[in-house]
């Protein structure tokens, strides 16, 4: 399936002076090496199996995506990929690590829609046990609702989460009181915006890139009201893959930045590192898809809501 660019009108928003709090999370990230990246079927878009990654420039590409991280600050742990797992790579979405309002570490496991990415599961359980987490499930081996992290961000206290290409929103509650927070679910219908993440950039506490064309009305224009400053992409600039970055502080890394999009992030006091991931491209996935990170923590980052709640879906 190929993609047609449709312009839309851009949102302009106004430049503020205002420093406003950094993001407490994503100073600590988990990724996983691309030993045996490719593209062996097609589950979004993005993939065709005629056009393979080159694999030293992807190791190439990757260790730079490494590096630009740790220069900005940020902590990377490298878990090794599975040879029977081609996909792995996109470690945001093996599952949500999270610390508990209680203090206790945990993992909460995704459950992959698509049969050729669950083994991935194994792997991603096996490390967080490793290291002392809780491993917490809604559904698993293909039982039970379907839910991947790409599609989970806390922002405002509450965690956003898109459900409909890949996260089912029978899932929504078991996340909510797995973690014992408010969820807020967000309609995705975009066939190129598949998670959240490629519709989504947290940037601050007040701030972040949003793609409302990816979501059908009622969810857009809940996820513009949830931000206090939004900067609004179109759908070409998110085609991009430019909500697909990973923010350090003051730092946004970015697969690719369309002029408005600069403009406006270095106006916020932003600075902007491009980072070029595109032999990862061939797998319908960028920096943050490539990025797991590992230090949200409920009663700082999320509302600490006991039995959990859902709203908006």
């Amino acid at each position: 399936m190929r993609i047609e660019l449709v312009d839309q009108p851009s949102t302009v928003v106004e430049r503020s002076a205002e420093r406003v709090a950094d993001l407490p999370w994503g100073r600590s990230y988990l990724t996983v090496s691309p030993d045996h990246f490719r593209v062996d079927y097609v589950i979004n878009p993005y993939m065709d199996p005629s056009e393979q990654p080159e694999p030293e420039r992807t190791r190439e590409q990757w260790h730079g995506m490494l590096a630009a991280l740790r220069d900005a600050g940020a902590r990377v742990d490298v878990l090794r990929q599975r040879g029977d797992s081609p996909d792995m790579v996109y470690a945001m979405n093996l599952g949500l690590p999270f610390t508990r309002a209680d203090g206790t570490p945990a993992f909460l496991a995704s459950h992959m829609r698509y049969p050729q990415r669950r083994a991935e599961t194994g792997s991603a359980t096996a490390w967080a046990e490793a290291r002392g987490r809780e491993v917490a499930y809604v559904g698993r081996d293909g039982v039970g609702a379907h839910v991947e992290a790409g599609d989970l961000f806390p922002f405002g206290g509450e965690l956003l989460a898109g459900f409909g290409p890949r996260t089912e929103e029978a899932a929504l509650a078991g996340v909510a009181a797995a973690l014992e927070v408010r969820v807020r679910g967000l309609r995705i219908t975009h066939p190129g915006m598949y998670h959240l993440d490629l519709a989504f950039c947290p940037l601050d506490e007040r701030r972040a890139m949003v793609c409302p064309a990816a979501f059908d009305d009622e969810s857009a224009a809940a996820l513009l009201a949830a931000v206090p400053e939004p900067l609004v992409l179109d759908e070409v600039e998110a085609l991009t893959f430019c909500a697909n970055s990973v923010v350090v502080g003051r730092t946004v890394l970015m697969p690719a930045c369309p002029p408005r999009v600069r403009e406006q992030l270095e106006a916020w006091g932003f600075d902007v590192v491009l980072v070029d991931v595109s032999e990862l491209h061939k797998g319908g996935g960028s920096i943050r898809c490539l990025t797991n990170p590992l230090d949200v923590v409920v009663g700082r980052d999320l509302l600490h809501v006991p039995g959990g709640e859902v709203v908006g879906s």
